[in-house]
């Protein structure tokens, strides 16, 4: 069982994910913010973190950098789970560092084999 972080600052998202991570014999923990998710990623040690990218405060760019600069949080990987489907936008959040780029609507299967290959499960 991994602790899986989810961060979106949509309550809907945030439900379904979890519900999927959960289903998958995994522990949810959940942050609606960039900065929380941060806090979070800090807090809890996740084994992986799924992060969107349009959110209010700290968009999932900004939080990725943070996570990744903190020497605590630099070897969690991330995974972007987002409505920004442009090419330069997976460009991007590659370069970031992410794991992998999946986009919402999310596929079930697609965010499961991504998230056990980042497990490595």
């Amino acid at each position: 069982m991994a602790r899986v972080l989810i961060v979106d600052d949509s309550e809907t998202h945030l439900y379904s994910i979890s519900k999927l991570v959960e289903d998958q014999g995994h522990e949810a923990i959940t942050a609606s913010g960039g900065e929380e998710g941060v806090q979070a990623a800090i807090d809890h040690k996740p084994d992986l973190i799924l992060m969107d990218i349009v959110m209010p405060d700290v968009n999932g760019f900004q939080a990725t950098r943070k996570i990744q600069k903190n020497e605590a949080t630099a070897n969690i990987p991330i995974i972007f789970v987002t409505t920004k489907d442009q090419e330069t936008d997976r460009i991007w959040g590659m370069r970031q560092g992410a794991k992998a780029y999946i986009t919402k609507p999310v596929d079930k299967k697609v965010l499961i084999k991504a998230m056990n290959d980042a497990l490595g499960a």
